[in-house]
């Protein structure tokens, strides 16, 4: 028989730890498409294993998040046996994976955002286990920003191909970064209690730090969008179904399957 969807009792602190223990895990499906596809075999190994490290912070953050909820649900059941709405990835995360442009792109976008989250959690947080797991993840981050970057630099100072596929890729994205900064009433549950800091605080930062990538590419940064994506509160686009899909399959079909 089939494995049921578990239920979450949530809480502003489970939900501030699974929005971020999520966007690791979706992104690092989409990051993991790319094994074998990759443009040269150097790349396909720095992909994978840039996926790899969001695998493991993805674990150890829900690790935590299921021993805060208190109901007995460990880091498998909370990968693979939720429903849509009970994922609280940020939308970036789970679009397409789309052309190499696109990729490098969003990996530069969420890695600037996790550096900065990481950064101040592991010196920040209320909760020693987490500041442990982000003082780990700041170090991965670090890394998968600066290849990610050094990417967009290159193909956007590259060819006009290059080039104009980075363009496109800009369009595309850019209007799904208001969500990284986007606070509700549980991230100011968190944030008050000492889990970690508003995602707002860390807008400026971001903006900076992106815009500099953006000037070394000789790319110009789109004006600011209203468009707000809603992953971070369990409204999804349509591309996330499809990723659960694949994902929770087997644990779906072999409940408490291993290896």
């Amino acid at each position: 028989m089939p494995a049921e969807s578990i239920q979450l009792a949530l809480t502003p602190a489970t939900q501030y730890l699974l929005r971020i223990g999520d966007s690791c895990l979706i992104l690092a499906q989409r990051i993991s498409e790319w094994c074998g596809h990759a443009p040269v075999l150097e790349e396909d190994i720095a992909m994978s294993n840039i996926a790899l490290d969001l695998i493991g912070q993805a674990r150890a953050v829900l690790t935590l998040a299921g021993q805060v909820e208190g109901n007995g649900h460990d880091e498998d059941q909370l990968a693979f046996l939720r429903n849509e709405r009970d994922y609280f990835n940020v939308t970036l995360a789970e679009l397409p994976r789309g052309d190499f442009a696109f990729s490098v792109l969003r990996n530069t976008m969420l890695a600037t955002w996790l550096m900065l989250l990481w950064e101040q959690v592991s010196v920040e947080s209320c909760n020693e286990e987490l500041r442990a797991i982000a003082a780990k993840a700041v170090k991965e981050v670090r890394y998968h920003q600066q290849h990610s970057a050094d990417w967009v630099v290159r193909l956007g100072d590259g060819t006009d191909e290059s080039r104009t596929r980075m363009e496109a890729a800009v369009k595309q994205l850019w209007r799904y970064a208001p969500e990284l900064f986007d606070t509700d009433a549980a991230d100011e549950a968190a944030a008050d209690a000492g889990w970690g800091p508003r995602w707002s605080a860390l807008k400026d930062d971001w903006y900076a730090q992106m815009g500099e990538v953006l000037a070394e590419a000789q790319l110009a940064e789109p004006a600011a969008s209203q468009f707000l994506s809603e992953g971070k509160r369990g409204r999804h686009s349509e591309h996330m179904g499809f990723i659960l899909a694949d994902m929770q399959y087997l644990q779906r079909a072999f409940p408490a399957g291993a290896w």
